[in-house]
């Protein structure tokens, strides 16, 4: 009887590990759909109200103003998103802001037009802000190899890749699911360790291998852009938020953007849902997760109305010179003469769709983000100098079932813009002729 008890405690000592190492791992995949929920997690129904808010900057855009904050209206209950907000930037200048649904379903807290959201990859863009700044400043030469900016690297594979390969995803790092630095591998599936050093996120791939030599092929990386920032800083000798917030965020009044663990009990930090990518009304709030690690490509917190500042003043030749702007907003060019999918450039997309029987093709440069219960699209459409940006607090299967409503945003303030431009040019054409 004593021979026993001894058994089942030592298979106790050992299953209660066990089953702590483990069950990150089942939380993360009941997250992503891969398994099934346990009976005994709870759901709750999304409320059947949407409150809104709205700020309207410039009185002109009142009519594509009330279209927008109606369509975002309508694309929450679509996609089953407790909250969705969007924001649209014309001509360098905020013209409005719109939000509609719950920043947290169990405490009744409408969302606003301040609600912050997780931006996940759109991050990727912020970073690219500011790696573009200090190439305006001679700071970083993209072609150099970052192993003049940083002495120590603590993988010797990094030695010859470049800054440009790093933020057009050529340098052959690998993404989190091909990281074969295993312990780092299983801290970004539990996501509980805090970095609050970017040096010391490294850890988490630095013995992973390349995929391939350095510029010879494209795999998007978030890893990639963690170590991108790393040689920022160490090409400043700044710390890489104390960098962004001076570069970036103070000049363009960002205030509401930070990173997650900055914010993390700011008072409009919205609460983020897991709703069966968004073909279920039934939602729970997302587990607790610690995004740190990923900052400069996926960790940051903001507003639609920060992103589209910064969206906008990447138009701003006194912000991002004309020269760098069309650096970073060339698609690369790959060894086979081909170009990187999806119109890569440097931290941006750069694509040509026609949104518009009325206005036809447009180029915009653009960056998504998915992330823990969030969504975030952020797109800047340089002819008529406009920024457009929208979040949600859950997820859809599908990115562009969320970031689709992004163009129906855009289309009521660029007709407008369009029809405010022609009556400018008549009036002008009027003045020279003595009209």
């Amino acid at each position: 009887m004593l021979k026993f008890t001894k058994v089942k405690i030592i298979s106790i000592c050992l299953l209660v590990p066990l089953i702590i190492l483990i069950w990150p791992i089942y939380d993360s995949l009941v997250h992503k759909n891969k398994i099934s929920f346990l009976p005994f997690y709870q759901f709750d129904e999304l409320p059947k109200t949407s409150p809104t808010d709205q700020i309207l900057y410039q009185e002109r855009y009142e009519q594509a103003a009330n279209k927008a904050l109606d369509l975002i209206t309508a694309h929450k209950v679509v996609i089953n998103a407790p909250a969705i907000s969007a924001a649209v930037a014309i001509d360098g200048k905020l013209v409005w802001a719109g939000a509609s649904g719950w920043a947290d379903i169990e405490n009744e807290t409408p969302v606003t037009t301040n609600t912050q959201f997780r931006i996940g990859s759109t991050s990727k863009a912020l970073t690219a802000t500011g790696l573009a700044r200090i190439f305006d400043d001679n700071k970083i030469d993209l072609d150099k190899k970052i192993s003049f900016y940083m002495k120590n690297l603590p993988n010797d594979n990094w030695e010859n890749i470049t800054s440009r390969q790093l933020v057009s995803h050529m340098a052959g790092l690998p993404h989190y699911k091909q990281n074969n630095d295993y312990l780092g591998l299983y801290k970004t599936i539990t996501l509980s360790n805090r970095y609050e050093q970017v040096e010391d996120s490294l850890a988490i791939f630095d013995s992973s291998d390349l995929l391939f030599e350095p510029g010879s092929q494209f795999n998007y990386s978030t890893l990639g852009t963690v170590l991108l920032s790393a040689v920022m800083e160490s090409a400043v000798n700044t710390p890489y938020l104390e960098f962004m917030k001076k570069q970036v965020f103070d000049p363009l009044k960002m205030n509401a953007t930070m990173a997650e663990f900055q914010g993390e009990n700011a008072k409009n930090l919205a609460k983020f849902y897991w709703n069966n990518s968004g073909s279920s009304n039934q939602v729970r709030e997302w587990r607790n997760v610690d995004l740190s690690h990923r900052l400069a490509g996926g960790g940051y917190i903001s507003t639609s109305s920060d992103l589209v500042k910064m969206g906008s003043a990447f138009l701003d030749n006194k912000f991002v010179s004309a020269k760098t702007r069309k650096i970073f907003w060339t698609p690369q060019t790959l060894p086979d003469g081909s170009e990187t999918p999806n119109g890569y450039s440097l931290g941006w997309r750069v694509l040509t769709r026609n949104i518009d029987p009325e206005v036809g093709e447009i180029t915009f440069a653009n960056h998504g983000g998915v992330s823990r219960g969030a969504q975030s699209w952020l797109m800047v459409i340089p002819k008529h100098n406009i920024s457009v940006a929208v979040n949600i607090n859950s997820n859809t299967k599908v990115f562009w079932d969320f970031g689709k409503v992004s163009m129906e945003v855009l289309r009521p303030f660029l007709l407008a813009k369009i029809s405010m431009d022609q009556k400018v040019l008549i009036t002008q054409s009027n003045t020279l002729l003595g009209n």
